[in-house]
């Protein structure tokens, strides 16, 4: 049942974390006898206002890791990467960095329809435009071709959030319900819902607003045995006028099957699309808001890690075979590159990503380079204490205001922009007291008619022009990224020269559209704030 209108204009004017207070005791009381025979329907938001303890998390170490210089030494110098997550080896010669939204749109397309086995995607949403309706009709194309045979062997699983693809009358799920009706037994859209948002919170709380909770953010694409990583979505600003960044691994079978096990694993305990466009979970699974919180998330996080730890399994055994064959004699293969996959879901109890990203930056010690980009700037305190404390030089670059994905937005949204820009001044502030301006460099992209939406990191160690790793993937560093969503990235480290080059050009290509910011900057008219806006930033942090 829908929240009256008046609770809901209520909500939505004065969403403060003192109204979030009221709403959990109230929710405590009117629950609390439901809760103990049924589970959990108590309110989480006010936990969820709350900025985690500040200090980085507990370093993982292995003796020999650090110090190695150069790229002899890469394998040693990343191997504890592999102590907590699969490390997969693969030629740098199948791995290609797309530049442009265009690009990555048709690439898709292209694999969609050549598609035999599995088309596995997962994303926030699904636009609902003639583009978006192409990638439908892609789909449908390879579904009809796969039953002129036989035996119909190609699977299409689609994975999105629950909130943002259910909002509006036309939405995500409407897009994908005719080729659900049609192909059933070949098709499955998995709609992830967070347990956060559940009682009196997901009844009072309006559409948009609630996918500030926490959402399905992961952003993979999968056609057979060839995977794109990105942080894009599927919506038409994403396949034309809005800058990412996307790498595809062709015929890279090892990385393409943990990520469809990956994503099948989240589908597992989300709701699952019906034909009549109702949802329902699978049979076993805990409801992610109906059911007790804390089941949920052990149950989704022993489901999801059980994919990580078979995958580690499995790799551990596979490199003791290489090294028992390269001590008989025989010849490595041409691997010169490995594949990390990096995974946070942290109101599961998932936290791998936010660990290695920690470890990287803290051993980014004097001589080596980060170049760290984020559409949305808004670094945690933990990884702000490591850029700011450590001796690695850094160039961070950001959506200048009239590129940020809510510029001309209506309403509180519109002002989303300016807060971002309180955020950097802020930051810039701290840079200048610290005396560090001349190792930590802000940088702001400019690009006429687009949006900027790119983030991830290049690595240069001490003495290298081009990059030896690089993280890819959906997380932004900021506070969603680390504590609501569920996100995924891949750290790529590579010693491949032809790699390294096209990574070095990826980073040049999106750098050279930007400025970086002086305190000059914030001095111009258009970076004035407004009081009300600075005083909600705290809160805008924590949400977008």
């Amino acid at each position: 049942m829908a929240a009256p209108k008046s609770w809901r204009r209520l909500v939505y004017s004065v969403y403060t974390p003192v109204l979030t207070g009221l709403f959990t005791r109230i929710s405590d009381r009117l629950f609390r006898t439901r809760n103990r025979r049924r589970g959990s329907s108590v309110l989480l938001l006010a936990p969820l206002l709350a900025e985690a303890d500040p200090s980085p998390l507990p370093v993982f170490r292995s003796p020999g890791s650090t110090g190695v210089q150069g790229t002899d030494g890469l394998r040693a110098r990343f191997r504890w990467m592999a102590e907590h997550v699969p490390a997969f080896k693969v030629p740098g010669t199948h791995i290609h960095i797309l530049t442009s939204p265009d690009q990555f749109y048709h690439t898709m397309k292209a694999r969609i329809k050549t598609a035999k086995r599995r088309v596995v995607m997962a994303s926030l949403y699904l636009g609902t435009g003639p583009l978006e309706q192409e990638l439908v009709d892609c789909m449908q194309e390879a579904l009809e071709r796969s039953q002129e045979g036989d035996n119909p062997d190609l699977q299409v699983s689609i994975l999105l959030d629950y909130t943002r693809g259910s909002r509006g009358q036309t939405n995500s799920r409407t897009m994908l319900l005719p080729l659900l009706q049609q192909y059933s037994s070949q098709m499955r859209v998995s709609l992830y819902h967070t347990p956060d948002l559940r009682g009196l919170l997901r009844l009072l709380v309006p559409q948009r607003f609630n996918e500030t909770i926490g959402v399905q953010h992961i952003k993979a694409y999968l056609f057979d045995d060839d995977l794109i990583i990105s942080g894009a979505n599927l919506s038409d600003s994403y396949f034309t006028n809005r800058q990412d960044r996307y790498v595809l691994l062709e015929n890279c079978g090892e990385v393409a099957d943990f990520f469809s096990d990956l994503v099948g694993a989240v589908g597992d305990v989300s709701l699952q699309l019906q034909t009549d466009n109702s949802v329902s979970m699978m049979y076993g699974m805990v409801h992610p808001y109906r059911g007790n919180r804390d089941d949920f998330s052990a149950s989704a996080r022993k489901h999801i890690m059980e994919v990580v730890n078979t995958a580690r399994a499995r790799q551990h055994i596979a490199e003791s075979e290489r090294l028992v064959r390269e001590s008989e004699g025989e010849e490595g293969g041409k691997e010169d590159t490995w594949v990390f996959p990096l995974v946070q879901m942290k109101p599961l109890g998932i936290q791998v990503d936010e660990q290695v990203t920690q470890r990287l930056l803290t051993d980014a010690g004097p001589g080596a380079t980060v170049f760290l980009t984020s559409g949305y700037f808004n670094l945690t305190r933990a990884y702000m204490s490591l850029v700011l404390g450590l001796g690695a030089d850094y160039r961070i670059l950001t959506a200048s205001p009239e590129v940020n994905g809510f510029f001309g937005a209506k309403g509180i949204a519109g002002e989303i922009p300016a807060a971002y820009i309180h955020i950097a001044r802020q930051f810039y502030s701290k840079v200048c007291q610290l005396g560090q301006q001349e190792r930590v460099h802000l940088h702001e992209y400019h690009r006429a008619q687009w949006t900027f939406h790119a983030k991830g990191l290049w690595y240069y160690l001490r003495g290298q022009v081009r990059p030896c790793l690089t993280l890819i993937g959906s997380p932004n560093f900021g506070y969603r990224s680390v504590h609501r969503d569920l996100e995924a990235q891949i750290a790529i480290v590579t010693e491949n020269q032809v790699l390294q080059a096209q990574l070095q050009e990826e980073q040049e290509m999106l750098y050279q559209r930007s400025t970086e910011v002086s305190s000059s900057t914030f001095q111009q008219p258009d970076r004035h704030v407004k009081l009300w806006v600075k005083l909600l930033t705290p809160l805008i942090k924590n949400f977008f």
